[in-house]
């Protein structure tokens, strides 16, 4: 596999390499994936569609740079030449993890699409609709792909080539991530179906499941690999968790108000499913009793429909949760960017940093 590394930051060029990594990957993939040949080619293929589809590509690519701010692309030792094939393929099981926690998601969610596509257990469903088990049959069957993806994300890190000391620093921040990933997931659950003001327990769902998972370990990870020492993990810290706040955030505000068209997930779904969102704990805090009664008998409503819908929206407008939300954006943004100000990386690092805050933060899908 050929893994020569863009020698300039060119995040658009990272990406496009990360898509070939992926599907080189896919192709022959790692021992311990069933062949898309064999017995399981149905689902492993079904894998491969899945993680190739266009997407942001986010956590590899902070990957990649956290392994440049820590020295990667040298000349010499685990942040070199040598080390690139053991960089991409750690960055490319974050995509497929990725895979795996957005298929289980739109299971848990009951989310039609995904990235302006079927979701995983639909497509199945479609797939199978011979059988008179058809939607059961597809929630089984895109269990089994997310776990296939799992079990994919870990082979790539097995056979990534990493040095003993890459895995007693990089195997410790993968399972941190996996575990945070899972709280997250279970407290989101344990929080969705009616509106509360609980704006505390709203950002630790976010910080859990988007800040650490999708900002702040991926630039972690790639550091790790090269040898990075605590202040600039610290400093990726500093920068990472603003900005997953304002990421999901952002999602947040495009779960209610955003162009379906743009953002592949249908715009009534957070409000039928009632998922705690920062946005939504704001207006229940700041709510009128009218109000307050409005959103306890709309949302979280499988059957919501767009009228009732564009009620909620006026109040999480009329309450300022929109403004104040999209001020908490505008806020936790600059906090991502001021962490660079003066800090230790190279100008060509922090440039690329500041790309992908501003794609993080401010975006329409």
């Amino acid at each position: 596999m050929s893994t020569d590394l863009v020698p300039t930051l060119d995040l658009d060029a990272l990406r496009d390499r990360v898509d070939t990594v992926l599907a080189e990957i896919l192709r022959r993939p790692p021992a311990g994936v069933p062949s898309p040949r064999g017995r399981a080619g149905e689902l492993t293929r079904a894998l491969t569609d899945f993680v190739l589809a266009p997407g942001k590509r986010i956590r590899p690519l902070l990957c990649v740079l956290g392994w440049y701010a820590a020295g990667g692309g040298g000349e010499d030792g685990e942040g070199g030449e040598d080390g690139e094939e053991t960089l991409w393929r750690t960055a490319a099981s974050l995509e497929v993890f990725h895979a795996f926690a957005l298929i289980h998601d739109d299971i848990i969610d009951g989310s039609p699409t995904r990235r302006g596509r079927p979701s995983a257990h639909r497509a199945f469903a479609t797939r199978h609709r011979a059988r008179p088990d058809a939607d059961a049959f597809g929630v089984h069957a895109a269990i089994l792909l997310g776990d296939l993806a799992l079990i994919c994300s870990n082979a790539l890190v097995n056979t990534a080539g990493l040095s003993p000391r890459q895995r007693d620093t990089v195997l410790p921040l993968l399972d941190a991530m996996r575990g945070e990933v899972l709280l997250g997931q279970h407290m989101d659950l344990t929080a969705t179906g009616r509106p509360t003001g609980d704006v505390e327990e709203a950002l630790t769902i976010a910080r859990l499941k988007t800040a650490k998972y999708t900002v702040e370990r991926p630039l972690h990870l790639g550091a790790a690999l090269a040898g990075a020492d605590r202040d600039l993990l610290a400093l990726c810290s500093a920068y990472a968790l603003p900005l997953g706040e304002a990421f999901q955030l952002r999602d947040d505000l495009l779960g209610v108000f955003g162009d379906p068209a743009l953002t592949g997930k249908p715009v009534l779904e957070d409000l039928r499913s009632g998922k705690a969102t920062v946005l939504m704990a704001l207006a229940t805090r700041h709510a009128t009793p009218e109000q307050r009664k409005t959103l306890d008998a709309l949302v979280g409503r499988a059957d919501l429909d767009e009228d009732g819908a564009a009620r909620v929206r006026h109040i999480l407008q009329h309450t300022g949760a929109r403004d104040t939300v999209e001020c908490m954006i505008a806020e936790r943004y600059e906090q991502a960017l001021r962490a660079l100000d003066g800090g230790p990386l190279a100008p060509e690092i922090a440039a690329a940093l500041r790309q992908i805050a501003a794609r993080a933060a401010i975006r329409t899908a």
